[in-house]
């Protein structure tokens, strides 16, 4: 026997020390899906946020699936698709399947993530679907004129300014706005259809209407594949693997704290905080 020989049979093998023998990579993908963060913020996804945990996820030695927990009310229809997309690409090149898993909420585009994976559990609770598009904001026109401000704004480009919430509500607008929500639920109905295929059981008029359904209907209509948790779901079909979690990077500051950061920060932080508020109770969390 060589000496290197020697060496190696002295080595622990993979059973003594107690490893499995496979693993299953789990990321979780938590908070309203934003393309741009605050320096503090704590819990937006879009592409930069997420790249980090994605690709220690599907870089994994002896990895035989990736697990992503979602747990989002929507947001950035474009983030959406961006994330989702580099799920795809990176299933694609290391060659295993993904399984989504809905928390709290998976809509909007928290659901688009989801269908990125190509199994979809849900917990029996969970709030699922709202595939439609929304747009909201104010009319501040009566709030200038109170206090006798005048709006003024100068365009080169008659359609340079469209829905400015300091003046009237020009319906020519509304309609244009109309006209490209309807354009990007199309897009978003098409990446359901592609995903889910010939598993939806409900009619493209109830699948499709921007409803919320619990996990239960969820199931019964075939926008997931069944009912579980993270843990549960993944002991049944991977008993002998090992759960890693790959966790997205925060912010900076947000990992300091806030205090440091500069007034602007904390102001930006806060309209985030309260705008992801809203987004939230949309679904009573």
């Amino acid at each position: 026997m060589s000496v290197a020989e020697k060496l190696v049979a002295r080595l622990p093998g993979v059973g003594d020390r107690g490893e499995k023998s496979s693993v299953v990579a789990v990321v979780r993908l938590h908070g309203v899906i934003s393309p741009s963060a605050t320096p503090l913020a704590r819990g937006a996804i879009n592409v930069s946020s997420v790249e980090s945990a994605l690709s220690r996820a599907f870089d994994r030695e002896r990895l035989v699936a990736v697990a992503l927990v979602v747990n989002s009310p929507g947001g950035a229809p474009t983030q959406s698709a961006l994330v989702a997309e580099r799920v795809r690409e990176l299933a694609a090149k290391r060659g295993v399947p993904v399984l989504a898993f809905c928390e709290d909420v998976a809509a909007s585009g928290g659901y688009w993530l989801a269908c990125a994976g190509d199994e979809i559990y849900a917990h029996p609770t969970s709030q699922v679907g709202s595939i439609g598009v929304v747009s909201a904001t104010f009319g501040l026109n009566g709030l200038l004129e109170r206090f006798g401000v005048e709006r003024r704004v100068h365009t080169a480009g008659a359609r340079k300014v469209r829905l400015d919430p300091f003046l009237p509500e020009d319906q020519e607008d509304v309609e244009w706005l109309k006209g490209l929500q309807r354009e990007l639920h199309d897009q978003f109905v098409e990446w359901v259809l592609q995903r889910r295929g010939d598993k939806l059981t409900g009619t493209p008029e109830q699948l499709f209407s921007g409803e919320v359904w619990t996990g239960v209907k969820a199931a019964e209509l075939g926008l997931v594949d069944g009912l579980g948790s993270v843990r549960s779901v993944l002991a049944e079909r991977f008993p002998d693997a090992e759960l890693v979690v790959a966790e997205p990077r925060r912010a900076l500051l947000a990992r300091l704290g806030v205090p440091g950061a500069s007034a602007a920060d904390r102001v930006l932080a806060a309209l985030d905080a309260i705008e992801n508020r809203v987004t939230w109770s949309r679904f009573g969390l």
